[in-house]
């Protein structure tokens, strides 16, 4: 009865708690049915990311420092207020205005910077080595212009496409999401051409949650019948075999056990052989079989059973089950057609999704002007790298100049105190001198005659790259470029980003670039759920009515469910009483808790193989050596099958010992609950199909309020992440600043360095070249050098 009570207590709790149900309002319980399976929407957000430049660290960096700083010191006034700006704009058009006042500070810098020098007399030697590695910065930072203008330019079309496929992808995006409101109608027309199916699945499931515990216990109970029959019947089989097995195993133990007793017990025996003795007197049955109860009484009273196949009897009854689904489709037939017309229009707001969605129409202008600019960029870009192939080889021109000045310099130098030391010897010929003084002159001609270029080329480098750095490049890097487009009235209305969109709120350009960076979508950054309702766009309640007027009620029979059939009863009934649980098992485990023989006859024969080993008689250790051999041959033939069947019985008794109490308990339980469960599951059945429509409703729903949840989150989190702009706006400045601007300055700034020292190099070339020339020349030039004959020692000094 402990077992009846424990399986009928569910199966009354349940009746009651459908009976309460129709009393509470609107209580339903809807876990049979189970929710809406989940959908899978194909994501309308394009994956945009636009990947970040970063110039790769080297060793021009600390260069780069350097006319970072310098631009500082020349260039010390702040970012200019929109006032100034919008001034300054109009004074660039007139020829005034900040970039001419740059220009005009560049040229103070570059007249001014040599005087100092020239007025201290800088040696000769330190010119040359700081105008030696001026000019090979000059090259690498020409050459490094030119190498970073090719990705930089082709980057332009790249960032503007990205910028272009931010904007028109938009509408697109927003079309994608109303597109894919057919998955949740598909799956709801889907469900309603088994409508009847479904509900009547639901019914069954719940009618299962009552009769199927009841049945499964049956098929189980039916199982265990089947297995316990096999255990016992196996049990009977196994014991009359080792019976039979004990009966033959038992002389052959008596044979061995004489013949290694009158071996070992010899006097030439030499070993262990008093422990073989010992073990060797124990080889005799350790368990006997015949002591253990029998179990035909039972059999007996078991014939034919089972007669029923419990399997099939399940199976049939659960095909009763299965005809719920098809007597619910019949009665839904009349509704579904009605249910689909309701489904299958799309709502107004989904169509309208993307057209109203605010700034669709100025995405569309957007992306034709963006595709116009990138499309006439390409020629301006190819022009702009043309000019600066021109550039280049300016700049190597120049650079090679300067290069060429330094080297008559340094030939001249050494040529003239080479010629010098070499008049000691009045038999040495003077040219060397004099190709010095040449040589030194030749820097002085190639410097006057390329001075005008390079200070040209120092003044227009430096006028676009030391603008851009400090009006351009550090505002941006500081915020300030963003701080001064937020500032109302600083940019036309025209450029207004709110206006633009028809916002009703003015965005702040430095937090939408914040945010951008951040991954956050358009919706997020422009803020448009104060300019766009779209709640409004998601209506889906006019699905739902329809569904709440027409399921209403559906009837299913369960009359001709029987749970039990005659044979099962009657196997059942034949087992409960049998006295299967009345055998003595423990009577059993005694014999076979012993071993079949007492001694291990394998660790025997293994011993006499080693003592056969250290016998002194050959002919006793060969006796001993057939005796192991026949152990191991009684061993194999006759112990360890008994050991087999020994644990096949242990198997079977376990299982029957264990499982026999049991099973008069369940018996029982199920003859007992039977007959209730035939009377109360039609009127389950009843109060189960009132809440169907219900759960019904609840599940199709489901499926579009999954619809709505992704449409919300996908339009207000992932369409249109604007990182590709904070992208575009970074590699820009990476690109012009990084990489363009910074090896500019850096060329200018390094050919500045070397004009630098262009005047201290010709003022000491000129007044150095007249003492390396030969001495008759010198007296020849003028009569007034006539009286410095004697001062020959002075000019020998020079070499020390």
């Amino acid at each position: 009865m402990r077992y009846a009570l424990a399986l009928l207590a569910p199966l009354l709790g349940l009746g009651l708690g459908l009976s309460l149900s129709q009393l509470a309002a609107g209580a339903t319980d809807c876990k049979s049915l189970g929710p809406a399976e989940p959908l899978t929407f194909t994501p309308a957000a394009r994956a945009r990311w636009l990947a970040p430049r970063v110039r790769a660290p080297g060793l021009l960096d600390s260069l780069y420092g350097t006319v970072h700083r310098f631009l500082s010191v020349v260039q010390l006034n702040p970012f200019p207020s929109g006032g100034a700006v919008r001034g300054g704009l109009r004074g660039v058009r007139r020829g005034r205005g900040p970039l001419p006042a740059a220009g005009a500070r560049c040229r103070a810098v570059l007249l001014l910077l040599p005087l100092p020098p020239a007025l201290r007399g800088a040696s000769e030697d330190r010119a040359q080595g700081a105008g030696l590695i001026g000019v090979v910065c000059a090259l690498v930072t020409n050459q490094r212009t030119h190498e970073q203008m090719g990705p930089s330019v082709e980057a332009v079309p790249e960032t503007l496409l990205s910028l272009q496929g931010l904007v028109s992808d938009v509408p697109q995006e927003l079309q994608a999401v109303a597109q894919q409101f057919s998955l949740p109608q598909e799956r709801v027309l889907e469900e309603l051409d088994g409508v009847g199916v479904s509900i009547g699945s639901v019914v069954h499931t719940q009618l299962r949650s009552a009769a199927y515990p009841f049945l499964a216990a049956v098929g189980s109970l039916g199982q265990a019948l089947q297995v316990s029959m096999q255990h016992l019947q196996a049990l009977n089989a196994t014991v009359v075999e080792l019976q039979a097995g004990q009966q033959d195993l038992e002389p052959a133990l008596q044979e061995q056990r004489d013949r290694l007793l009158q071996l070992l017990q010899e006097a030439r025996c030499q070993g262990d052989c008093a422990g073989a003795l010992s073990r060797a007197r124990t080889l005799e049955l350790g368990a006997d079989f015949s002591q253990v109860p029998s179990v035909d009484h039972v059999l007996h009273r078991l014939k034919g059973v089972p007669e029923a196949n419990f399997s099939s009897m399940v199976q049939e009854e659960n095909s009763t089950f299965n005809a719920l689904p098809t007597l619910a489709a019949m009665q839904t037939s009349s509704v579904v057609q009605e249910l689909k017309k309701a489904v299958a229009q799309q709502p107004e707001g989904l169509r309208t999704l993307a057209e109203e969605f605010p700034g669709s129409e100025a995405a569309s202008r957007w992306a034709q002007a963006l595709q116009e600019v990138e499309e006439s960029s390409r020629p301006y870009l190819q022009e702009v790298q043309r000019y600066e192939t021109y550039r280049w080889i300016v700049g190597c021109v120049l650079c090679s100049v300067v290069l060429l000045v330094v080297l008559c310099n340094l030939l001249g130098l050494n040529l003239g105190i080479w010629g010098l030391s070499a008049r000691e010897d009045p038999s040495h010929p003077e040219a060397k001198g004099e190709a010095g003084a040449h040589f030194l002159m030749a820097g002085v001609g190639l410097s006057f005659l390329f001075a005008a270029p390079l200070i040209l080329l120092v003044f227009v480098t430096f006028l676009v790259g030391g603008n851009v750095q400090t009006l351009v490049c550090q505002s941006w890097e500081s915020g300030e470029l963003f701080e001064f487009a937020d500032t109302p009235g600083n940019l036309p209305p025209s450029m207004n980003l709110s206006h633009l969109l028809g916002l009703r709120k003015n965005i702040s350009i430095r937090q939408a670039y914040r945010q951008c960076k951040e991954g956050a979508a358009l919706w997020t950054v422009l803020q448009l759920n104060d300019s766009y309702d779209l709640e409004e766009h998601l209506d889906i309640s006019q699905y739902t009515n329809k569904l709440w007027q027409e399921l209403q009620s559906l009837k299913v029979d369960t009359q001709s469910l029987e749970l039990l059939s005659s044979a099962a009863r009657r196997d059942l009934e034949a087992l409960q009483s049998s006295g299967l649980q009345r055998v003595h098992y423990p009577d059993f485990l005694v014999q076979i808790q012993r071993p079949v023989v007492k001694t291990s006859t394998e660790q025997l024969a293994q011993e006499l193989e080693g003592l056969a080993q250290a016998q002194g008689s050959s002919v006793l250790g060969q006796r001993l050596q057939e005796e192991a051999h026949r152990l191991r041959n009684l061993h194999q033939e006759k112990v360890v099958p008994q050991q087999s069947l020994v644990a096949k019985l242990n198997l079977s008794v376990r299982a029957l010992e264990s499982s026999a109490p049991n099973l008069q308990l369940e018996t029982s339980d199920v003859l007992a609950n039977v007959t209730y469960l035939k009377g109360e599951l039609p009127a389950w059945a009843t109060r189960i199909l009132r809440n169907v429509s219900e759960c019904f409703l609840a599940r199709e729903t489901g499926y579009f309020s999954q619809y709505v949840a992704w449409v919300r989150e996908e339009v207000t989190q992932r369409i249109a992440t604007c990182q590709p702009l904070s992208g575009a706006l970074d590699n820009s400045r990476v690109i012009l600043c990084d990489m363009m601007a910074d090896p500019w300055n850096a060329f200018w700034f390094c050919l500045a360095w070397c004009t630098f020292f262009l005047i201290p190099s010709i003022v000491f070339a000129v007044k150095t070249s007249k003492y390396f020339r030969p001495i008759r020349k010198r007296l020849s030039s003028t009569s007034s050098e006539e009286t410095q004959l004697f001062h020959i020692p002075r000019v020998t000094s020079l070499k020390l």
